[in-house]
């Protein structure tokens, strides 16, 4: 495994924050392909690397995990039209499926990895949370595993209890959360060095039991 992220492609990165606009953009173009190029291998070996503890991902195209650097500008105040980081959803059932997944976010000074799943349809959360309220001491062993206390839960919650659920349900603050992701920061370093890709997939492996458990919920 050799693979990193470039300080090119980070470098590009910061050009792209300080120049967002199209005419900056198509003049560097070759700027933008080099960049994504050096993601996709990036990813290509860590989807090999993330292969041994989920042989799934050695099937999955590495061009279909990457997101477009393209803004969708039309309901949104910020006109910017493009995204000034790269991002990656790994998901063995596809980027769209819905089901729980990871993410490494590619953005200098502020890159993570994450899992879990994010904006999930009403239908699919509530039977996540039936989950986590019925499987409640498989959950917190997860949680609570001394290679899992690095991770952050996303702190958007509800201000109560969903309904369906008692409000003295012992795990109402897991079943408050709009999302279910964990994430860790991590420095450009760990993505610059040569094992990164190693680095990173053990990130991944670490939170694997939470989207399995997830994923499980699903059916």
């Amino acid at each position: 495994m050799s693979a990193t992220i470039t300080k090119e492609t980070l470098s590009f990165l910061k050009k792209l924050e300080k120049n967002n606009n199209r005419e900056w953009f198509n003049e560097n173009k070759t700027l933008y392909t080099a960049a994504q190029q050096n993601v996709l291998e990036y990813v290509t070996e860590l989807l090999e690397e993330m292969s041994k503890f989920d042989e799934t991902f050695a099937k999955l195209d590495p061009r279909k995990t990457l997101f477009r650097i393209y803004r969708d500008t039309r309901f949104s105040k910020d006109k910017s039209p493009y995204k000034t980081n790269f991002g990656a959803s790994i998901n063995s059932f596809g980027k769209k499926d819905g089901s729980a997944g990871y993410y490494l976010h590619i953005s200098p000074g502020e890159c993570f990895t994450a899992a879990g799943v994010y904006r999930c349809d009403p239908k699919k959360f509530k039977d996540l949370r039936k989950e986590i309220s019925v499987n409640a001491d498989e959950f917190k062993s997860i949680i609570q595993d001394r290679n899992f206390r690095n991770f952050e839960f996303n702190n958007e919650k509800l201000s109560r209890v969903p309904q369906g659920f008692e409000k003295d349900n012992p795990m109402a603050e897991y079943l408050k959360m709009k999302h279910l992701v964990v994430s860790q920061n991590i420095k450009d370093e760990d993505l610059m060095n040569t094992e990164s890709v190693k680095f990173v997939a053990e990130n991944f492996r670490k939170m694997s039991k939470f989207v399995d458990f997830l994923n499980a919920s699903f059916g």
